[in-house]
């Protein structure tokens, strides 16, 4: 079976916790879903599954090259401590490139993706970068370089990344002797906050010891609850532009800096890190913790259209990663663009302009009446 037919199979599961937290949320007066967040944050995940269709093939060449050329010992996969020592290593590797992914412009431009909904649920788990794979890769090379097998490798990555997955929810509290071992709820709803006691800690992704072994760990505090996000909110459901509005600062930082070295500097430093001259002509915004979530007014019709898009945006991405083994280039771009397309068109209903907002409010007062 393919990796892809994987997620086909993983779907339901996922679409039925979300329902389930959702519910247990409502009931308990504490729903932490909205609409125009949860679609954006799925979508992504989606439009990350289509396009890796693509970039996947590149990341494991990678890995297989080195293996098969400059391994030096190649282990068997008929070994259980294999696995076992496999999805250990990997997650340890994991770590690293989580660390950097928040203490490196060039992978937080990729990462930050994930970090960009001001909601904490389990549809923000599925909300994943579709660049990662321009230089994650490198953090794994140690695994090939030790002789894992490239199938160890895709599977242990695969356990790896769907353990996360029910990690991102607020409706389960603290655990007890697991919090000290593993990744969990409590641990990771820190890793996701933008307070300044919690910033850039708890990057592991199945064991949390990690984090206690290189100082990166810290509890949830009850008196203080997380804020989520992005110091620098995204304010968009433009799928596109979550995936390219970290490059395109980089990018604007690089254009305007007279110096040279600080143009390298930029994609290296830290991610809150700007060339001086280029701070002082485009001072950033004052971080505040207490802003008000990304929220624009959308009518019943709206909600429907998006809900709507989004759905087939959905039905898309599975019969097309089901078949995808089966297409050809040409097939599998179209099928990809298609998908991207109608996502885009999802954020963009989602995203009403003022003189639609306008237009819809006296459609509103003229139905009431």
């Amino acid at each position: 079976m393919q990796s892809a037919q994987v997620i086909v199979f993983a779907t339901p599961v996922f679409l039925g916790l979300i329902a389930i937290e959702f519910v247990v949320g409502w009931r308990r007066g504490r729903n932490t879903y909205r609409l125009a967040d949860a679609v954006n944050s799925i979508g992504l995940g989606m439009m990350s599954q289509v396009t890796g269709l693509f970039t996947k093939l590149a990341a494991i060449g990678i890995y297989t090259w080195v293996y098969q050329h400059a391994a030096i010992t190649q282990l068997p996969t008929d070994a259980l401590w294999v696995w076992g020592v496999g999805l250990l290593f990997y997650d340890f590797c994991y770590y690293w490139l989580h660390r950097f992914g928040h203490t490196m412009a060039l992978f937080w431009a990729a990462h930050s993706v994930h970090h960009q909904s001001e909601d904490y649920n389990l549809s923000t788990a599925l909300r994943q970068t579709s660049s990662g794979w321009i230089a994650g890769w490198l953090f794994y090379l140690p695994m090939a370089l030790l002789g894992f097998p490239p199938l160890v490798f895709g599977v242990v990555a695969l356990i790896d990344l769907l353990y996360q997955y029910w990690v991102h929810t607020q409706q389960i509290g603290k655990l007890g002797w697991f919090d000290r071992w593993f990744c969990s709820p409590s641990n990771h709803r820190v890793h996701h906050a933008v307070n300044a006691q919690y910033l850039d800690k708890n990057y592991g992704g199945i064991l949390i010891i990690w984090d206690r072994m290189f100082g990166s760990f810290i509890e949830e505090d009850d008196a203080e609850p997380c804020v989520y996000g992005t110091i620098k909110p995204l304010r968009s459901w433009n799928p596109i532009v979550a995936n390219l509005s970290f490059y395109g600062e980089i990018l604007r930082d690089c254009w305007h800096t007279k110096s040279w070295a600080d143009k390298l500097k930029r994609w290296f430093a830290s991610p809150g890190w700007r060339p001086a001259d280029v701070a002082a002509m485009f001072p950033g915004e004052p971080f505040d913790l207490k802003r008000q979530p990304y929220e624009l007014p959308l009518t019943p019709a709206r909600q429907a259209a998006a809900l709507g898009l989004f759905l087939a945006a959905m039905v898309g991405t599975l019969v097309l990663l089901w078949f995808a083994h089966l297409l050809g280039f040409w097939q599998l771009l179209a099928a990809t663009l298609g998908v991207v397309g109608t996502l885009w068109a999802a954020g963009h209903v989602c995203t009403p302009s003022q003189a639609a907002t306008a237009a819809d409010a006296r459609q509103g007062t003229l139905e009431r009446a």
